[in-house]
């Protein structure tokens, strides 16, 4: 089988080299060909890594883009590219910094024998982040279920088939939010266990507001559902307090209509016109190995 590993990548280029030569040592000895795609997001530093003795990974290329376009739309960007110009079997998009471990790599391909042609995700046991990360991670888990009726436990690292990155590049909610459109699009998925690893080099890139707008963009992927769900959590709960109605017992309400208007404007950022065009965003693509 012929795997691609895709690989958005901003300015961490000392972490890119490393994860490299970490799946080159993984990848060695299973029979199937790996080769890697990196997307650089329009990095501001130039990559003077040398990205040598990777003699397992068959191939090695740089899509580098002309705008910086963030770290969900340079998957959809890598997907649309490889899905129109290469070969493959499998796609396995995964973070450049380390905290998608690819001692893990294992587990999809060995998952390829119990559940062929499915699409495999990596599902948190244990993460690394501090509390609270771990606090805000678990209320996002909360809010996506009781307003989407979705729960969704993995990330990027996941083993994506053929048939379900078409129907990914076909839905406009790719453009937004990766594991939202993947819960969307691939009912049927089987899942391996995943360990959030520590990042190679440096803090962590992802703001308290970044995390935010990225669990509202999972959840705006259902915007309908939770436009459904909020009025008849707000009929109930109106029906239940009518009688004694004060801004304290209101506030409720006003947190539902603020959390309601805030998924329908962050799922505004989802576009197949946008995502279609996307190829032409590519400056050059460097051939590595």
């Amino acid at each position: 089988m012929k795997i691609i590993i895709l690989i958005p990548i901003y300015n961490d280029w000392q972490s890119v080299k490393k994860l490299l030569e970490k799946i080159n040592h993984e990848v060695k000895g299973m029979d199937h060909s790996f080769s890697v795609t990196l997307v650089n997001d329009a990095s501001t530093e130039q990559f003077t890594e040398n990205f040598s003795n990777l003699s397992n990974l068959n191939s090695i290329e740089v899509i580098n883009l002309k705008n910086n376009v963030g770290h969900t739309r340079c998957i959809a960007t890598g997907l649309k590219h490889i899905n129109e110009n290469q070969q493959f079997d499998y796609i396995i998009p995964m973070d450049g910094d380390g905290e998608d471990r690819p001692e893990e790599i294992k587990l999809f391909v060995e998952n390829f024998n119990y559940h062929p042609n499915k699409t495999i995700v990596g599902e948190r046991v244990k993460r690394s982040e501090n509390i609270l990360f771990k606090i805000c991670y678990f209320f996002h888990k909360i809010l996506t279920y009781t307003f989407t009726g979705q729960s969704i436990k993995f990330g990027n690292y996941t083993c994506l088939t053929k048939s379900t990155i078409e129907k990914m590049l076909s839905d406009k909610a790719t453009w937004s939010s990766f594991s939202g459109s993947l819960s969307k699009n691939c009912n049927d998925k089987a899942t391996i266990s995943s360990e959030r690893g520590k990042r190679y080099f440096g803090p962590s890139k992802m703001s308290f507001l970044n995390l935010i707008k990225h669990s509202l963009a999972i959840i705006g992927v259902f915007k309908f559902s939770v436009l459904v769900r909020s009025i008849l959590f707000v009929l109930v709960y109106m029906f239940l307090i009518h009688q004694k109605i004060s801004f304290i017992m209101i506030l409720p309400v006003i947190f539902i209509a603020i959390f309601l208007i805030s998924t329908f404007i962050i799922s505004q950022r989802g576009s197949l016109d946008e995502m279609n065009n996307s190829l032409s965003n590519i400056l050059i693509i460097d051939k590595i190995k």
